[in-house]
């Protein structure tokens, strides 16, 4: 008989191979289950809502995010997630605290640090923009879509040699 800590790293890692492969709608299902077996595992709630998110159920992600986040308030993945649904709902200032609080947890977070300059890009908050996408550059200087996302910044500054040197860059990492 399998001890209960071995089975629930075990259903999640077969949650996160099924969801690479993606297989959104049976990670749907057996989330479900694993859920009802065992409600506060923050990290079937994540698994949960990334699968949601991906066959677009925003809601039933944004609501497993929330939830990832409730039951582990030191899991600097399930803000960041929350912060994308948030950003995709248009809660464009939540969003930027869910980012934040994914920052404070683990500052050198690329991806966090990328989406919250999407996020002031947004909101067209071009300083804090630049700044977000050159600290996720500095911790991961071969991240494409962050010089592509710091080129948008500067074009909309109409910072044109600029813009276009950062996304020749871009192209440059991922063509």
């Amino acid at each position: 008989m399998r001890d209960q800590q071995t089975e629930k790293p075990n259903a999640a890692n077969d949650l996160i191979l099924q969801f690479n492969q993606g297989h959104f709608e049976e990670v749907i299902e057996k989330a479900s289950d694993l859920i009802k077996q065992n409600p506060n595992s923050f990290l079937i709630w994540n698994i949960f809502g990334a699968a949601n998110k991906s066959i677009g159920n925003i809601e039933e992600a944004l609501n497993a995010f929330k939830k990832t986040t409730s039951l582990n308030p030191n899991y600097a993945d399930g803000f960041n997630n929350l912060g994308v649904m948030l950003y995709e709902t248009g809660e464009i200032s939540k969003a930027i605290l869910a980012y934040q609080k994914a920052l404070s947890i683990k500052p050198k977070y690329p991806d966090a640090l990328n989406n919250l300059g999407n996020a002031f890009h947004k909101q067209q908050n071009w300083k804090e923009a630049i700044i977000a996408f050159k600290d996720a550059i500095a911790i991961k200087p071969d991240y494409a879509e962050a010089f592509y996302n710091l080129g948008n910044t500067l074009y909309s500054q109409k910072k044109w040699a600029s813009a276009i040197s950062e996304k020749q860059k871009a192209t440059a990492i991922k063509p």
